[in-house]
C-alpha cells in the first residue's frame, strides 16, 4: 500500500481521513497546514499528498505548486468544502490546472476517497 500524507487544517477532517486510509492498508502522516507538510516531505517523501485547498499559512495551491517542482513523481488528490468567499466548484479546477492528479469535493465518503487514490496510480 502507498504512503500519503494528508494536509488540512480541521482536525477531525484529518483523523477521518486517516482512519479511512490505515484501514484501507495505507501508512497515513497528517499536517495542519502546507508549511507542516511540506518539512515532513523533507523527512521522507510520500506517494500521495491529500492537500485542502483553503487553509491558513501556506494553503492548498500554494503547497500543490511547491510540490510539483520539489517532488514531480507524488501524486496529489486536491480537495475542498469552499471557503468563506469563494465556492469548491471554483477552486478544485485551478487545483488541477497547478498539477492535482484528482479532486474531492467536501463533504465525501470514504468509498471515494479510497477510489480517489486507487484512481491515482492508474493515471
Amino acid at each position: 500500500m502507498a504512503r500519503i500524507l494528508v494536509i488540512d487544517d480541521d482536525p477531525q477532517i484529518r483523523t477521518v481521513l486517516k482512519k479511512s486510509l490505515r484501514s484501507d492498508g495505507h501508512q497515513v502522516m497528517e499536517a495542519c497546514n502546507g508549511d507542516v507538510g511540506m518539512k515532513l516531505m523533507g523527512e521522507g517523501p510520500f506517494e500521495v499528498v491529500i492537500t485542502d485547498i483553503v487553509m491558513p499559512h501556506k494553503e492548498g495551491f500554494e503547497t500543490i505548486s511547491e510540490l510539483r517542482r520539489n517532488y514531480p513523481d507524488t501524486k496529489i488528490i486536491a480537495m475542498s468544502g469552499g471557503g468563506l468567499s469563494i465556492e469548491a466548484c471554483d477552486v478544485l479546477p485551478t487545483a488541477v490546472i497547478l498539477g492535482a492528479h484528482s479532486t474531492l469535493l467536501k463533504p465525501f465518503v470514504p468509498k471515494q476517497l479510497l477510489e480517489a487514490v486507487e484512481n491515482v496510480f492508474d493515471q
